[in-house]
Order: C-alpha cells, then structure tokens, then sequence
C-alpha cells in the first residue's frame, strides 16, 4: 500500500481526510431543499462583507487577526507574498515573513498569564472504558508542557529537527506536540492505528530524531501493544540505515502502578488490567515519560520561530461555558486544529476521548455530550451513518439539552444522514456547520454560518474568510456567474474546485520534494490551487462538494458520482449505509458494484435489490442502475470510521491481495464480505 505525501503546515497557521464519493454530473443533479432559513439576515450579510474584505484585502484582513497574537518582533516586510502560477517561476506563499512568535507562547502563557485562564479546563479526558476520565487545567497543561520540552532538550531536541508521536488519545499526545512547538522542533503524529512499516516509513521520510510512543492502549475490546510495534518500526529503521536514538514511552497501561491515579495532571489508572502484556525494553534507547519529567524543570522558555518556520509534518489521508468536542484523532489534521491548536487558542474547554462510538454500547457518545455539557459536537458523516442504523432510541435516551451547534467534517454528507442529524441528534433545533477542508489547507475551506445562513442538507455553503473559490471544466476554463460576484464554470460532466489565492494556513510543501508539491497542486492549472475535488453551485450561490474526482466512475462512456449512488441507496428506509465501486464490465467498460448495511429490523432478499435498482433508476437514471448490490452487515473501516474503498474494490473484483491492513478496525469484516460477494462477470 503506498503511501500519501507528507504535507508541512507553516506555524503563522493554526481534512484533509481519506476517501469519500465522487465528483457528480449534470443533469441528474438537483440538491435537496434548505430545511430552515435564519432570522438573522443582518448576521449573514456581514459575513460576506467579512469574507469579501478577506478575498480583496487580504493583507488588512489578516492584519487585523494577527493583532491578536503575541509577535516577539513585528513583520519587517511585505506581509503576503505568493505565486501560484508555475509558469511565473517557484511555487511560494509567505505571510508575515521575518515576524517571530510561539503558537505554544500564544495558545498556553497568554490564556494563563494574560487571561488569566490557568483554572479553566483545557480537556476532559475520557478513556476507552466508561469511568477512565480526568481534567487538566491551562496552568497544569502549561507546566506539563514546559517539563517536556525541557525533556526534549536535554535529549538534544534542537529548533528544525523532527520528533515522531505515536500514541493514543491520551492528554500526553497534547504534551508532546505542543512541546515541540515550544522549542521549535517539528512534529510528525502517526495515527496509533496505523502499522510498524507505516511507522518507519514516516520516521525515515521525515528524518525523525526522536520517537514518543505508548505502552499499549484498548480500542474498544481489541488491546493495541503498541511498544512492540513502535519496535518493530525503529528495527526496521535500524535495518535501512537510520538508527532513531531515543524512545520515550508513556506507561498508559500500567499507569496504576505508578500510584498516579490521584492527580488530576496525569490520566487515571486504567480500568482494565492485561497482566498479559510484555513490554519490552531496549536498554540505551528507551527512556520512562514518568521517569524524565520528574527531574524537569517547570519552567522552559520558548524557542521565537519565524511565521513561516514550519509547524508540523503531517501525511493526507457565572455564564455558561462552551464544551467543544471534535471526535477526531489528533493523528489526522482535524485533531491537529480542532482538538489541539485550535480549541486552545481561543481559551476553549474540549473533550479528549480515547474511545470507539460503539464500545461499551451505541450510547456512548451521547452519554458523554451530558456528561461534560458538550455544547459544540464535530465529527464524521461515517460515524453519523453507523450510529443511525441502531435507530433513534439510543440517542433520544439521552438529553442533549446542552447541545447547540452540529459540525460534519472528512467527506460529503449524504442528506438523508445530514437531515437524522439535525431531527434526532440536534432535536431541530441545532444548526449543522457542514465543512469542507482537506489536510493540505489546514481548515474549514466552504462552511455555513450557525445562526446566519439558510442550511440545505449536505451542501458546505460559502466560502470561509480569505478563501476564493472558483469552479474550473478539465479545460481550466472558468465562468464568472452573477450570484454574489464567485466564480462558475459548468459542463455537462464534470466540474473541479480550485482555489485562486492562498490563506494563512495553506500547506507550504511536500516535505523534501518540493517539485511533487508543484505538480499535484499547480501544475495542471497555473495560478489555481486545485483540491482534486468535483463540485457543483447552486442558483443560490450554495456550494455542494461531490467528492474525489478521481473516484468518478464511467460507464458506457457516462461519468457517475459514487456518492450520488450512495445518496440514492440510503434514502431507502431499510438501507443505513452504501458503499459504490466500480467493477470491470465487458461491455460497458465499468459498472457498478454497491455494498449495503441495513438497519436494525430489516432483511436482504431478492425484492429489496429490486427496490434499491428501482430507487437508483428513478433518482439518477436507468444509465446508473447497478449491475451487482451485495448485503454488507459491516463495511471495512479504519479506526477513525473511514470506509476504506480500495478494500471494496478488491472484494468486488475477489482480488485477495489487500495490501496494508493494518488501520482495519474489524478484519472479520473482510471475510464475510468476500465469502458473500455476488457472482460477477468480467
């Protein structure tokens, strides 16, 4: 399995996801109706004054924001400077060149010392078993913060150089980045579900100085030994040359018999005892977390890097408080700036969950939104998709009163998910914030505005501050339409999503190959961005993300979306989730092979595929009919609840040879799907 390129984040900015559907057509697209229309008119119409300002004064916009950062020394030059057009010369962006800060200094000293924010819960941390939870203040997540980076220094942690985080969701994982930020050095977080070869892959792409990993961890029922792995990995790197002289390792597992479970610094003993896990331990190498904090000092003076020093190394795949909870894992980009970065720099209180959504039941993540108040919940369509397939009931159990905002986040939501989201989870009454952003752009690209924009299910809306769209033809060619001044070009098949000028957080390059970053990104079109997306616009203006242009299937000479399928096959009430590939056909080139989860009290036969190929024919058209539908009890995912597609593909096609599976969260899965598959033609 190849890998994705590595992605490097600048630190002047604070999904980038796997796979999702694709890129749409025209003529059997029609988006569904906006479900409510916001009284707040004046609100909306400011913010595309706002985001107008942000588009043709970037520099005074983005002036305006950086105001309110801590700057060691001002910006001595031109405040943006940029090219996106490869036949003018290198690929660049640079905002605030010359200027120095801390993004630690800023989301930590500032919030304890400035603002006075040192008792404010920064996390709650929920474990995998019910039970396993604790806080951690600003003052003691600073002071935790400072010990490290004073640990990484004396290990010879230097400005620039690389340090490689392989763990769980634990409150360590926010140490150990943030750590890094402090003095300068750059980190590269590797999912913890992800394999030992994918781990030293990583390590010796980036150069890594350092590993930090855990003992082992639960995921729900399976035990994650991940020191063994972390082993394999840096054997691996012995074995091609690159020998990584230092692992430090959390004792998460065997915390208890530390005797820390008292202190609200530190995650509890874990509930759950495996007497049977063996660590082993590489003398000269491997170091105890515990062990070297107890001897660091508490205070560390941060390391001033310039706006455009690199952040991190990331691969693409009285009043009442706020609670904000992304459910992603630190290991993707949404954990980097909506668990860590982000929450942080506006003082905010999050959720950290170790956690599956379904272990020890479907209740769980409701369970927690009333047990921390959450009041803004962020998460994927995938993990929408799952949890509706048990029904309203273990939601309604709970009350969600202080829910009050809904986010989407890593693919395109298929509407009939997006409208049980905003009727069961958000009661009708929370608005949805439905993103669009990839790794490589570090944030939210296309999103609504709470309170202020008029939702339509599964559509991201208007562009976010200083972003400026454009809808191209695979000729490049670009029509300006009237609605609110953004730019649209229609054809009859196909339609890319570029963006025309950079914003703060856009990634800077592919580390150590920068002429790989030019040629995916640039090359094709010069002067765009292109995001390697299909989208379509609405006579509104509103922006509706098909998925991957890439994943677009052609069948007798016809391009299909797969999402478009999917979004057909779900809105019949028996079906919870669809999965579409494409399969060989000897006559029509391609045709399509669709998966299916069913809910809760329903059953495959013989007349509901009718049904489902009726249901596609009618909301797309006969050209769209599958050829093949086979019942998925479960679909193959990865740990974060990505379907994994390529899976799919090779069931569909009986191809055994899969690759990678390390990141697979239920390997049975597979096996039931390929002893079921239906029978194909080639």
């Amino acid at each position: 399995m190849g890998l994705p390129e590595e992605r490097v984040r600048s630190g002047s900015g604070s999904r980038g996801q796997e796979e999702a559907g694709a890129g749409g057509r025209a003529r059997s697209w029609s988006p569904p109706p906006e479900v409510s229309r916001s009284a707040h008119v004046p609100s909306l119409q400011r913010y595309r004054e706002l985001h107008r300002r942000s588009v043709e004064e970037p520099r005074e916009f983005w002036g305006d924001i950086a105001k309110e950062f801590y700057w060691k020394t001002p910006c001595p030059g031109p405040f943006l400077r940029y090219n996106f057009d490869v036949t003018k010369g290198k690929i660049f962006i640079e905002w605030m060149k010359g200027a120095t800060t801390n993004i630690c200094y800023n989301v930590l000293d500032r919030n304890v010392h400035e603002k006075k924010l040192g008792d404010k819960v920064a996390f709650y941390w929920e474990g995998n078993e019910p039970g396993e939870t604790t806080q951690i203040t600003y003052h003691q997540l600073l002071v935790q913060v400072c010990q490290f980076s004073n640990v990484l220094r004396k290990q010879g942690i230097q400005k620039g150089d690389r340090v490689a985080i392989y763990m769980p969701m634990i409150p360590e994982l926010v140490v150990a980045m943030l750590a890094c930020a402090r003095i300068g050095a750059l980190h590269s977080i590797v999912f913890a579900g992800f394999s030992s070869e994918s781990l030293c892959e990583r390590i010796l792409d980036s150069s890594c100085s350092l590993l930090i990993t855990t003992d082992a961890f639960y995921r729900g029922e399976k035990l994650v030994n991940l020191k063994e792995l972390a082993d394999e990995a840096l054997q691996k790197c012995q074995e091609k040359g690159f020998p990584v002289r230092c692992c430090i390792v959390v004792k998460h597992l065997g915390r208890a018999e530390l005797g820390m479970g008292d202190s609200t610094s530190q995650s509890p003993p874990i509930k759950r005892s495996c007497p049977d896990v063996q660590i082993s331990w590489n003398q000269g190498i491997d170091l105890w977390w515990h062990e070297l904090m107890q001897e660091a000092g508490d205070e560390c003076e941060p390391e001033w890097c310039d706006a455009e020093d690199p952040l991190f190394i990331l691969y693409t795949s009285g009043s009442t408080e706020d609670v904000f909870w992304c459910t992603a894992d630190i290991g993707w980009i949404t954990g980097h700036s909506y668990v860590t970065y982000g929450p942080l720099a506006n003082g905010a209180t999050s959720v950290l969950f170790e956690g599956i959504p379904t272990y020890p039941d479907v209740n769980r993540l409701w369970s927690i939104v009333d047990k921390y108040k959450v009041t803004k919940f962020y998460t994927a369509p995938t993990a929408i998709r799952l949890l509706m397939k048990f029904g309203d009931e273990p939601v309604t159990k709970h009350s969600r009163a202080s829910l009050q905002v809904l986010g989407t986040v890593g693919e395109p939501i298929n509407p009939e998910a997006w409208l049980w989201y905003h009727r069961v989870v958000g009661a009708q009454r929370c608005p949805i914030v439905d993103t669009f952003w990839q790794t490589e752009t570090g944030g939210h690209m296309l999103t609504p505005l709470p309170g202020a924009t008029p939702m339509k299910p599964g559509s991201a809306t208007f562009p976010f501050f200083g972003v400026a769209p454009a809808i191209l033809n695979e000729s490049g060619e670009e029509l300006e339409g009237e609605a609110e001044g953004y730019l649209l070009l229609r054809t009859e098949t196909s339609w890319l999503e570029v963006f025309k000028q950079p914003w703060p957080g856009i990634m800077r390059t592919v580390y150590g190959n920068h002429e790989r970053f030019e040629t995916t990104y640039f090359k094709k079109f010069p002067g765009y961005y292109v995001t390697g997306d299909g989208c379509q616009r609405d006579q509104d203006g509103y922006y509706w993300i098909t998925g991957r242009i890439d994943d677009m299937l052609n069948v007798s000479g016809h391009l299909l979306s797969t999402a478009e399928v999917e979004s057909a096959l779900v809105e019949h009430e028996a079906v919870a989730e669809a999965a579409v590939v494409g399969h060989p056909h000897p006559v029509k080139g391609e045709c399509l092979y669709c998966f299916v989860t069913l809910c809760d009290g329903h059953t495959f036969s013989p007349k509901l595929t009718e049904e489902l190929k009726k249901q596609i024919r009618e909301k797309i058209g006969p050209i769209a009919t599958p050829d093949y539908i086979q019942n998925a009890p479960g679909l193959p995912k990865t740990r974060s609840g990505k379907i994994m597609r390529r899976v799919l593909r090779k069931i569909a096609q009986n191809d055994h040879d899969l690759g990678d599976m390390s990141t697979v969260a239920d390997p049975s899965v597979i096996s039931h799907l390929f002893s079921h598959r239906c029978l194909t033609i080639q």
